[in-house]
């Protein structure tokens, strides 16, 4: 059986509203779906007050993936 693998995507190189595809099936990940039938939330983490990263799986493919940039998102604010 093939080990599921771990990508980073980083939220500040991305360009529109924060849709991106998953680095390994393709499958479309968008933030506005909140259904759980694209990927699950696996875990945020934050250190001090700041959210560092969220760790999500696509359940299509079962990679998972860190989302990171959040400071940037931060300064916009």
């Amino acid at each position: 059986m093939e080990k599921n693998r771990s990508f980073t995507v980083d939220l500040s190189k991305l360009k529109g509203s924060g849709e991106f595809k998953c680095p390994k099936c393709g499958t479309t990940i968008s933030p506005d779906d909140q259904s759980d039938e694209v990927y699950i939330i696996l875990e945020p983490v934050v250190k001090g007050d700041q959210l560092e990263k969220i760790i999500l799986q696509c359940n299509t493919c079962g990679s998972r993936i860190s989302l990171i940039g959040f400071y940037m998102l931060e300064k916009l604010n």
